[in-house]
């Protein structure tokens, strides 16, 4: 069985990682986990990531009875199955919106526009939320599709931009530095500060890409 290590992360805060592979049933049992260690003695903050959870914890607090707690709850198998709302996001793909659209299918051997196709025929699940603001870290990119960031990273990433990273797909909030092969681009505003909630997507949602335009 996959085994959850936990080490402390600092003062105040432990760790419970898993190794690699990211699946979601190993992120379904990370948000079982998280759930439970909420009521937790002490425990002040929760916060899943991918393959891993973080738990924040007051002064009042034991850690080793905190770090027990963390491998019995993984060692219970408990997973919950959540469903959130489906999101789709309208995309433009290759052309000056997908700079690295031909680049991706080199490395994959498809075809520009069968990138596209599979890229969005996939069904997302949104793991955790990270990076910046509501940048979604998203489980389920076909295997076929999983391409290297880039060698040289871009100063500035648009914000909009649809990329691949290794075996994940996401989408960048707003205009950051980044290394995704970048394949398309949404108009949909992904954080907007005074909405509530404030981010277009989370954790257990699902995500789908719809192709208003391929230039290829």
């Amino acid at each position: 069985m996959t085994r959850c290590t936990v080490h402390r992360l600092a003062e105040h805060a432990l760790l419970c990682s898993v190794a690699p592979p990211a699946t979601l049933e190993v992120q379904r049992r990370i948000w079982a986990m998280a759930e439970r260690a909420g009521d937790w003695r002490g425990v002040v903050d929760v916060v899943p990531g991918m393959n891993n959870l973080t738990l924040v914890f007051d002064g009042q607090a034991d850690p080793e009875a905190l770090e027990r707690n963390l491998k019995l709850a993984w060692a219970s198998g408990e997973s919950r199955n959540t469903t959130g709302k489906l999101v789709e996001i309208p995309v433009r793909y290759g052309g000056e919106h997908g700079p690295d659209l031909a680049d991706v299918a080199a490395h994959t051997g498809l075809s520009p526009r069968e990138v596209v196709r599979r890229h969005s025929a996939g069904e997302y699940v949104v793991y955790f939320l990270g990076f910046q603001p509501g940048f979604a870290y998203m489980g389920g990119l076909e295997p076929a599709l999983a391409t290297p960031r880039r060698a040289e990273p871009r100063m500035a990433v648009p914000a909009g931009s649809v990329g691949i990273g290794g075996e994940q797909t996401g989408i960048y909030p707003a205009t950051a530095p980044g290394g995704w092969q970048l394949i398309g681009h949404t108009d949909a505003a992904l954080f907007v500060a005074d909405r509530d909630p404030p981010s277009l997507f989370a954790p257990g949602d699902t995500v789908r890409f719809v192709a208003q335009e391929v230039l290829a």
